[in-house]
């Protein structure tokens, strides 16, 4: 069955050109020039992928992001003119999936298309290799369900969030750089020279951290990368 693609851009050209490339994909498409024409597409119709312009006129892409993101797990790539790095900070943030800056290559668009609807449709698989489960101080992380999980709470993960965690995990006590994150997320590490892995390890200390300036279990190696602390060594 085809996937179902939104694309949100009020530019017609560059709306109906991506459309179209979509479809030449394998991809079922819709199209919404505004935030009210996307909502009434994801209520009659909901999709598993949303790319969305950040700069729309009235309720803009930063705005969708969040607040599709409260609402589902939809993925969510943004697509922005801008150069600026702290509208893509705030994306990711929101918890967009990835974002592409025009002009784009419709190709890579593409590719990474297809590498968040494959990381979706893993959501409620069994996954291969490490243990479904990993306990550490008072939390779960469970990769079925794909959340944390407390006495206290639980804290659903967006697709970047439990990518970034799974690494961690699977190699505690040892330092991961970012190029190596990215490497084991499956995203091109030249991804990684950008703050998305920092971003994305600031939401997970957000989740699960008592005092996120103060980490206690994923802990910054100044000039190195990142490192998960082993469960058994606590």
């Amino acid at each position: 069955m085809a996937h179902h693609i939104l694309i949100v851009e009020d530019d017609r050209t560059t709306r109906m050109r991506l459309a179209a490339y979509l479809r030449e994909q394998g991809h079922r498409v819709s199209e919404a020039e505004n935030a009210e024409e996307m909502e009434f597409i994801t209520q009659t119709d909901p999709p598993e992928v949303l790319l969305v312009d950040i700069n729309l006129e009235g309720k803009d892409g930063l705005t969708i992001t969040r607040e599709q993101r409260a609402a589902s797990r939809v993925g969510i790539i943004l697509l922005t003119a801008r150069n600026d790095q702290v509208d893509k900070i705030v994306g990711l943030e929101m918890g967009a999936d990835d974002y592409v800056t025009k002009p784009f290559d419709k190709r890579e668009l593409a590719a990474r298309v297809k590498n968040l609807l494959a990381r979706i449709s893993d959501i409620g698989k069994p996954p291969q290799g490490p243990p479904p489960v990993v306990d550490f101080g008072p939390w779960c992380f469970d990769r079925i369900r794909r959340r944390l999980a407390s006495a206290a709470r639980i804290e659903t993960l967006t697709s970047q969030e439990f990518d970034v965690m799974s690494a961690l995990a699977d190699h505690p006590g040892q330092t991961l750089s970012r190029a190596r994150l990215a490497e084991l997320m499956g995203r091109d590490a030249l991804r990684s020279n950008d703050r998305m892995i920092d971003v994305v390890v600031g939401r997970l200390r957000k989740k699960l951290e008592r005092d996120p300036a103060n980490p206690e279990w994923i802990l910054t190696v100044h000039g190195q990368g990142y490192q998960f602390v082993d469960p058994a060594s606590v």
